[in-house]
């Protein structure tokens, strides 16, 4: 066991499921491409090409910009890495936004029948969402920094009592 985790690097339950994911995905691809080959073709080099030369540097650029702007406001406060509760939700609201953007902008052929809604509801959802979703990051924040702080008065009140004085 111990020769199988130093040359795969991991244990045996990882390797399972990581070859079970690689069948599944593999099962996936090969009824996509018996139905329309070059459709799926197509669709993964221009995932591939959208992601890469559009939408990587526009994230980046974005994340930089955040963290040069923010960086000189927590300065002075506690350190905590703090950019994780921008990234977290913006990427969460990205991705849906990536998947229901036809909805959300309203351009794709409605189907109430399908759903039982019109299709003016769905940008409203996508905000209220992407509101909780950072309404959430903000609160788990500044529980943080709350923790952070009660942890720093204490380890003064030890200091100042003489529990973590040097001999």
């Amino acid at each position: 066991m111990a020769r199988s985790v130093r040359w795969y690097g991991s244990g045996p339950l990882h390797l399972l499921v990581l070859i079970a994911s690689f069948a599944l995905t593999g099962y996936a691809m090969l009824r996509l491409f018996a139905v329309r080959p070059w459709e799926v073709a197509i669709w993964f080099v221009g995932a591939a090409i959208l992601h890469d030369l559009i939408l990587l540097p526009l994230y980046s650029l974005a994340d930089l910009s955040a963290l040069s702007v923010l960086r000189r406001r927590a300065a002075d406060g506690p350190r905590v890495a703090w950019i994780n509760y921008l990234r977290v939700p913006a990427f969460l609201s990205g991705l849906l936004l990536l998947v229901w953007f036809p909805l959300v902008f309203r351009l794709a052929v409605p189907y109430p029948g399908d759903t039982g809604l019109s299709d003016s509801v769905y940008l409203g959802r996508w905000l209220a969402i992407t509101g909780v979703l950072f309404s959430a990051s903000a609160v788990a924040f500044a529980m943080r920094l709350r923790r952070l702080r009660r942890a720093g008065r204490s380890d003064e009140n030890r200091r100042a009592a003489g529990h973590g004085a040097a001999p």
